[in-house]
């Protein structure tokens, strides 16, 4: 008797062995048991995850001695004939090979014949997307009015090429990917029926390697028993599969999350002269690092995302020192590079820089934590201790690079006012220095308070009368509610009463500006007021007020560096 492969040998018999497949079984099944059977039937989906082995074991439901029924006994005479491939009324057709005009014309004319002996005559088109254009043209009335005794069953891996006529014809069934647990569960079934001993592990790993697809896994355990007999060892299986490259991938990660490029050069060097194809190295590593990244974010649910049991321990390990960010920034480098990559003539030298890269990236901190480091800093300079420097007095990474926007935006959590104002009265530093020469009253202003300074930068100082200091502001100013509130008037009248050494209250008037006066000052003053209200309504603004609960507008300002393009 002539040897049968495994996925030959165990090929589904019945809808309870079709697996990782539940929502088109239980539909197929539900069908069959309330009388509703199509006419035509669509299955699309990747290799090898059941689709011609469900249509047959529907036509073996629909035509078995018993049936319809559910459960074919695969006893009978129709059934048996089905399960060979020899029977009278279910036909294969293999799609690629009879693709024309001509074939088709040949169906519909047999399609008019009753069936031999059993009740449905069923066509099973396999890779119907291989049709040409025509066939399928010559296909449309047949398959929306077919006699009654006959059944129209499609797969294909390529639904998208199947034309939309054709589709709205048929009953369309999406048939997904096998997870690896399913997949490793069926070899171990298999495996328990041939006598043959292997590790769960090694299971997990062969399952891993069919990518989803049952055919695929089944495909590569009959290479494994073939090299290491009915006794086979996780090495054997390391061996076939090229599962030692993996080392060098673990080392690779390590490395550059330690910022060691000299170690990822050394390494990569052993994985080229060990004869690993960079191409498909990059690959895996490409992969090794969305698993790093996948297990960061989501541990718990890691079985979702079709990573071997042992693998997530090892892959929990390297993350736990590094932040979410960083992962994603090194994936996204590696993805960014692929395609330059697949066409590089030095892939080696390529990989090579990459790794380089990589390794001397800066650590990206998430924002919060950026924000809250900042926040500490503010904190402690209110309050006249020196910033903390961390540990050995290294500058905070947090603000090592400072955000670039097109305009500079500071926010302040808002507090309190009663809250805030004990705050200041306790911590704020007083103003005690005398103008220095040539200090005008906002320059003193903006030295002594550099924020309150620039809120008040577009004032005009109309009079110091009887100790009334009048300020004037163009009309439609951003800043004016703001230093109109009691605690920003009152400290401008503090500075203000250093400046001219008595006591100072304030009033504040509005003014125009004048806009075709021909004046430079108020020209530029108009323009300036009005940057400053476009980038107020900011959408980018908004969305950063948003973010943080409670933030509040402090100051905006220009960039006056022409290489930052003017403002």
């Amino acid at each position: 008797m002539e040897y049968l492969v495994l996925a030959r040998k165990f090929r589904p018999q019945t809808f309870d062995d079709v697996a990782g497949q539940e929502p088109v079984v239980r539909t197929l099944s539900n069908a069959i048991g309330q009388g509703r059977i199509g006419h035509a039937f669509l299955f699309s989906g990747p290799r090898g995850v059941g689709k011609t082995s469900v249509a047959r074991i529907l036509a073996k439901s629909l035509n078995c001695e018993t049936g319809p029924t559910a459960t074919p006994c695969n006893k009978c005479a129709n059934c048996k004939e089905i399960t060979e491939g020899n029977s009278m009324d279910v036909r294969e057709i293999d799609g690629a090979s009879n693709r024309g005009i001509d074939e088709i014309r040949e169906l519909r004319e047999s399609v008019k014949f009753a069936p031999a002996a059993s009740k449905y005559k069923i066509y099973i088109i396999d890779e119907v997307h291989m049709l040409t254009r025509e066939a399928f043209n010559a296909l449309l009335k047949t398959l929306e009015e077919p006699p009654g005794h006959v059944i129209f069953i499609f797969a294909t891996t390529e639904n998208h090429k199947v034309p939309a006529t054709i589709l709205s014809r048929c009953q369309c069934y999406d048939f997904r990917r096998i997870s690896l647990g399913e997949i490793a569960a069926n070899l171990g079934r298999l495996a328990a029926a041939e006598g043959i001993i292997i590790s769960p592990t090694a299971l997990s790993w062969i399952a891993e390697a069919g990518d989803g697809s049952m055919r695929d896994a089944q495909s590569i355990f009959d290479q494994v028993i073939s090299y290491a007999g009915l006794k086979i060892s996780d090495d054997d299986v390391e061996d076939i599969l090229g599962l030692a490259d993996r080392k060098y991938l673990y080392r690779l990660s390590e490395a550059v999350v330690a910022n060691n490029a000299g170690s990822c050069l050394v390494i990569l060097a052993e994985a080229y002269l060990a004869g690993i194809d960079m191409k498909h190295f990059y690959s895996m590593l490409l992969k090794h690092f969305r698993n790093l990244l996948l297990v960061k974010i989501a541990a718990d649910s890691s079985s979702s995302f079709d990573i071997a049991p042992e693998q997530v321990e090892k892959l929990s390990n390297q993350t736990q020192n590094v932040s979410r960010e960083t992962l994603q920034r090194y994936l996204d480098i590696l993805l960014n590079e692929a395609d330059s990559l697949r066409r590089s003539q030095e892939v080696r030298m390529k990989i090579e820089t990459i790794l380089v890269r990589m390794s001397y990236l800066e650590p990206v901190l998430p924002v919060g934590e950026i924000m809250a480091t900042l926040e500490s800093l503010e904190q402690r300079i209110q309050s006249g201790l020196p910033p903390s420097r961390g540990k050995g007095n290294a500058e905070p990474s947090a603000v090592k690079r400072p955000l670039e926007y097109p305009q500079a935006i500071s926010v302040q959590k808002s507090a309190d006012l009663s809250q805030q104002k004990q705050i200041s009265e306790a911590a704020e530093p007083r103003y005690t220095t005398k103008p220095a020469p040539g200090d005008d009253l906002k320059k003193f202003i903006k030295r002594e308070h550099p924020l309150l300074g620039a809120k008040i930068d577009a004032a005009e100082i109309l009079a110091l009368e009887n100790g009334c200091l009048t300020l004037g502001f163009p009309n439609g100013y951003i800043f004016l509610d703001s230093i109109m509130e009691k605690p920003q008037k009152e400290e401008l009248e503090r500075i203000a009463g250093i400046y001219y050494s008595q006591k100072v209250s304030l009033a504040i008037k509005t003014i125009d500006v004048p806009k075709t006066n021909g004046t430079e000052r108020g020209a530029k003053a108009n323009n300036l007021n009005e940057i400053k209200r476009e980038a107020m309504n900011s959408p980018l603004l908004q969305k950063v007020i948003a973010e943080f609960e409670g933030a509040e507008l402090i100051e905006i300002k220009p960039i006056t560096d022409k290489k930052q393009g003017g403002w």
